[in-house]
């Protein structure tokens, strides 16, 4: 359920992605927040200007938090992001331990408003495959 607290710290999220605009970036802001909603971090998306594919505003503040945060007090913070995260931010959100996330426009309406951002075809995948050889390294890694 989204709260007015919520709906505060995602307008500035969504103030974020506005500013990102003017300063030539792609549209997408995010915010992590404290469960005070004090405001951890910030960013935006700076994919064209860094020129880096992973500079995603909620890939930026997943590894924020994973090299920031303990463990407990990242699991009590949110996300608050103008759009939905996609996949690659999704798995980074997830790894980090974040503990919610809040967001304004789903995939599904960023598409319908911007049919580019949907456009990326699926890529070719062959496996599983040599599980005898690639077992070694991730069994060797688990005994430590």
């Amino acid at each position: 359920m989204i709260t007015e607290a919520d709906e505060t710290l995602l307008r500035r999220a969504i103030g974020l992605a506005a500013r990102a605009v003017t300063l030539g970036d792609a549209p997408y802001g995010s915010l992590l927040a404290a469960e005070d909603g004090t405001v951890l971090a910030e960013a935006h998306n700076t994919v064209r200007r860094d020129d880096d594919i992973s500079a995603h505003p909620e890939l930026k503040l997943a590894r924020w938090a994973a090299r920031e945060l303990d463990a407990g007090t990242a699991a009590r913070t949110t996300m608050y992001t103008s759009c939905q995260p996609c996949q690659m931010c999704a798995g980074g959100i997830v790894r980090s331990g974040l503990g919610r996330v809040v967001y304004a426009l789903s995939t599904e309406q960023l598409v319908a408003l911007n049919p580019a951002s949907g456009a990326w075809p699926e890529v070719p995948q062959d496996g599983p495959a040599l599980f005898a050889e690639a077992r070694t390294p991730v069994e060797d890694h688990r005994r430590g």
